[in-house]
């Protein structure tokens, strides 16, 4: 035996050596083969769902969509306001090329050549851009660019101008400009809405903005998104859009009538309002002048809506509304008569009619808004006790906002009780229009609470939110209306009004065929507390209420601040005809039927 192995040349301890390697081999191929099922089992077991999280993490990409805001319409679907897709461009100078399209050779192209390619689409100086170019890379060349430039920018085939594929800004743009202004506002660069209803709207406007999570392919740094993995509702938003009560037709024929005047009697300033008495709303809203909202910085000192947010003093389109008090309270009947010599004397102080030596003698209450006759109303308003005045001041709301949808409103403003009761000069200045003051759109509310039987309604621009099948989808949010004369009361007032129309100071906004109620008003600007003997210093207004014989009727103002001309500027013949010719485009549009024709008077000049 040993011989045998010594013959084969083994041995016994070589023959133990190669089994006891054989099982060190198989023993750690069976520990590794071991460990690779344990590892494969935490991975597919116990570590699987933190694998998961990390794979779609690196396959997709959460983003927060641009989201465009709503747009705003007039009543008659009109578009006022609209979100657009902008862009930011850059340039990479040092990636300037083109790539042949024929030979699919690369061909650099300088600077130069691309500013004067850039220069006329951007409408830059090419100098100014040969500047920025001398930058390697990260050239902004412009944010809010619209997508026609985009496009052109793109037809140009460059590289190095980075172009998003997608539009991920918007901006606000006002397809009407100026013709709307004063109501809707404009959003600044940063989208940040200023003034109107892009201000006082701007939750109704504001659409939800929410994340989207994308798939896309893998890498360390993200891959290219795959389309047939787009989140359900990511090219979705709502149909929605902010109605507005404005009639363009009507805001358009207002402010031509408007200028018309202005330029006549080279006016500061003027507004016209049409309200729909029974409901508050709002038909046209002009002030001038105004600015375009698509360039709002161009036109600075013209933002402020003075119709809203300015006092001013009524002066005698207020008497009216004391009529309606005095008559309300029972001091006076509609055929009582005064006797107006011209002048009264109220404490120390002595009051004169606008015109200062007219002397209308015996009135009765309706010729004493024909004639707008000072002294008539201050012998009205003297029976009335002062502090049961003031009560009522403060129960039309004198001194108190109209609760107009738009921001920016002033409060009005009155003496204080103690001093009203007290001071005798208060009450009587307070019976023709001046000593307080208001804003042009809470003489309107309160006028339109006589064209509504007595109550008083909200004036406001807003209709709604509504969707493209017509549908509401917002909450009213109106204020009931307010009962703060009888109705006899109010009628009583509206059929004294008319003969101002007819026989008195409003004769220049007769249509004949209508029935058309009406005031005129003069009122002395008060400058630092006093009143200025310049004539040039004062407001000529008109309010007008159409039609007279009907339920349904509107309110129709103009004010003109400061006219000058060659001869004295009143009411009469400044705010009225600007009154008349947007009443005759208010019976085309409402399609108003006419009524019988009063008889017409001749015609005397008063304020």
């Amino acid at each position: 035996m040993h011989q045998s192995f010594r013959q084969l040349g083994r041995s016994p301890f070589n023959l133990n050596n190669s089994l006891t390697r054989l099982v060190i081999v198989w023993s750690v191929l069976g520990m590794i083969s071991l460990g690779l099922v344990l590892r494969l089992a935490w991975l597919q077991i116990i570590d699987a769902p933190s694998l998961q999280q990390k794979a779609q993490k690196q396959q997709s990409v959460t983003v927060q969509r641009s989201v465009p805001r709503r747009p705003i319409i007039d009543r008659q679907g009109e578009l006022l306001a609209i979100d657009r897709p902008s862009y930011t461009i850059y340039a990479h100078p040092m990636l300037f090329g083109r790539v042949l399209p024929k030979t699919g050779v690369r061909q650099k192209v300088t600077p130069a050549e691309v500013a004067d390619l850039l220069a006329p689409i951007l409408n830059r100086d090419r100098a100014e851009l040969l500047e920025k170019f001398k930058q390697k890379s990260g050239v902004s060349l412009g944010s809010g660019l619209g997508e026609n430039i985009k496009d052109r920018i793109a037809a140009l085939k460059l590289e190095g101008l980075e172009l998003p594929p997608v539009n991920s800004e918007y901006t606000r743009f006002y397809p009407q400009d100026d013709l709307a202004a004063e109501v809707l506002g404009y959003l600044d660069k940063k989208r940040i809405p200023q003034a109107g209803v892009e201000s006082s709207q701007s939750m109704l406007l504001e659409r939800k903005v929410a994340e989207f999570t994308l798939t896309q392919t893998g890498g360390k740094y993200g891959g290219a998104i795959l389309p047939d993995r787009v989140t359900p509702g990511l090219l979705h938003t709502d149909d929605l859009q902010l109605r507005l009560t404005l009639d363009l037709r009507l805001q358009r024929a207002a402010r031509t009538a408007l200028l018309q005047q202005m330029q006549a009697w080279n006016a500061l300033r003027g507004t016209v309002i049409i309200m729909d008495a029974e409901t508050g709303a709002l038909r046209s809203l002009v002030v001038e002048p105004t600015y375009n909202p698509n360039q709002p910085l161009k036109s600075l000192g013209l933002l402020r809506n003075w119709a809203v947010s300015d006092l001013y003093e009524p002066g005698s389109t207020f008497k009216p509304i004391n009529v309606a008090i005095a008559l309300e309270n029972g001091v006076i009947e509609p055929n009582d008569t005064f006797y107006d010599g011209g002048a009264i004397k109220v404490g120390v102080n002595i009051i004169q009619n606008a015109e200062k030596k007219v002397i209308n003698g015996r009135i009765n209450i309706a010729q004493i808004l024909q004639r707008s006759s000072n002294i008539g109303m201050v012998q009205m308003m003297q029976r009335l006790k002062p502090d049961i005045y003031y009560n009522w001041l403060q129960r039309i709301g004198l001194g108190q906002k109209s609760g107009v949808d738009l921001p920016l409103e002033e409060r009005g403003e009155v003496r204080n009780r103690q001093e009203f009761i007290t001071t005798p000069i208060d009450p009587a200045t307070t019976s023709f229009g001046q000593g307080f003051s208001l804003t042009p759109i809470q003489l309107v509310t309160l006028i339109g609470s006589l064209a509504n039987g007595g109550k008083q309604v909200t004036p406001h621009v807003v209709e709604g939110l509504f969707d493209s099948n017509g549908l509401r989808k917002d909450k009213p949010t109106q204020r009931e209306q307010t009962q703060i004369f009888a109705p006899t009361t109010a009628q009583a007032v509206l059929n004294m009004m008319e003969t101002v129309v007819t026989e008195g100071s409003g004769k220049r906004a007769i249509i004949p065929g209508y029935r058309i109620g009406g005031k005129t008003g003069t009122a002395q600007k008060s400058i630092n507390g006093r009143y200025t003997s310049d004539d040039d210093k004062k407001i000529t207004s008109f309010v007008g209420i159409l039609p007279v014989d009907r339920a349904h009727r509107y309110v129709v103002f103009a004010a003109v601040d400061e006219p000058k001309g060659k001869e004295r500027a009143f009411g009469s013949n400044v705010a009225a005809p600007i009154v008349k010719s947007v009443m005759e485009a208010l019976i085309a549009i409402e399609q108003i039927p006419p009524s019988i024709a009063a008889k017409i008077k001749p015609e005397k000049r008063v304020n």
